[in-house]
């Protein structure tokens, strides 16, 4: 299964072309793609216009949305922002420190376009498409 991140849904919803946006393309209809509850939320909350909001509201709430958070999955982001501070990696954005322990924790394979993502590939294991 693969999540799929917000920062290319929204390259995708926004017509951007990029390799994860023609990689997104290919998949579609092929391979299992889920996102998350998170996503949905980062994603969603950028449309000005109500058709554009719920044209894409169908397409994200036709996949699985997987539950991203809850205790035991905080505890655990915490600590892998933890491991790589420690390796002198500052993540900028909490939600991407959750969304990429969520693929470790549970072997989903991640699409993203977002530099952030390095170091989870590099120090804890991230798989990435």
């Amino acid at each position: 299964m693969i999540l799929v991140d917000s920062s290319v849904w929204i390259d995708y919803f926004n017509g951007t072309e990029t390799l994860a946006t023609r990689k997104l393309d290919d998949l579609l209809g092929v391979q299992p793609i889920c996102t998350g509850d998170l996503i949905l939320t980062e994603v969603l909350q950028g449309f000005r216009e109500d058709r554009d909001y719920q044209a894409a509201k169908n397409v994200l709430c036709s996949l699985p949305v997987h539950s991203l958070l809850g205790v035991a999955a905080s505890l655990r982001s915490a600590e892998n922002f933890r491991t790589l501070r420690k390796q002198g990696v500052t993540v900028r954005k909490t939600i991407d420190v959750m969304i990429a322990t969520y693929c470790i924790e549970n072997g989903l394979l991640l699409l993203h376009s977002d530099k952030d993502f390095q170091p989870f590939q590099q120090f804890l294991g991230l798989q990435v498409v």
